[in-house]
């Protein structure tokens, strides 16, 4: 069973969706270790409800990001981590650990990459009159949002869209698609898509 560490910063939604398809079994993997930047974050409760190994740290304490990813980096090698998995971790990783896990660390975003990269996907989707949003999986490499796409799932945005209940539309899709790609991914390697497969 191979061995995945989830990076998180806030309240864990996706990270939640990961552990639930764990316990169903519809994920064969072992979650080895969650990271988290925000030690006041609601996903070291869901960890320790579901007695998940932490590792959470502040990254002021540090003097750089080669210091706390070469911590990170010897922690997860310790783990035996196969695939790093970004479940709203808001820092951009660095050559440290891209440099150990090139290929082998993947993200979700809440758009249909290259559009509405960074922060507020769905604030910026809704301000430019977008008519679609959705769902983007890629691996991850030095910029932000912006390495192979693996797979994306669109999200239609009514007319009467709020952020709420768009949040609410991706969310949706975000908790089934995440685990089955990192099935697929676990037990069948590189599964990237160049198009949407299906439309919300």
């Amino acid at each position: 069973m191979k061995n995945i560490a989830i990076f998180a910063s806030g309240s864990g939604s996706n990270f939640q969706a990961i552990v639930d398809a764990v316990q169903a079994k519809e994920l064969t993997a072992n979650i080895s270790l969650l990271v988290c930047d925000n030690p006041g974050a609601y996903v070291i409760e869901r960890a320790r409800a579901a007695e998940i190994p932490l590792f959470v740290f502040n990254a002021k304490d540090y003097q750089s990001k080669a210091d706390y990813e070469s911590e990170m980096a010897l922690l997860l090698k310790n783990k035996n981590v196969d695939l790093i998995v970004l479940a709203g971790y808001m820092r951009l990783i660095g050559p440290t650990l891209l440099g150990e896990y090139q290929g082998r660390i993947i993200n979700i975003h809440p758009s249909l990459l290259p559009e509405f990269p960074g922060k507020d996907a769905i604030g910026q989707a809704l301000a430019a009159g977008a008519k679609w949003s959705g769902v983007t999986i890629h691996y991850v490499d030095e910029g932000m949002d912006t390495g192979p796409v693996i797979v994306r799932e669109r999200v239609k945005i009514e007319d009467n869209e709020t952020r709420e209940s768009l949040q609410w539309k991706i969310q949706a899709v975000e908790h089934k698609l995440y685990p089955s790609i990192l099935q697929m991914l676990l037990t069948k390697g590189d599964v990237r898509q160049n198009e949407e497969t299906r439309a919300y």
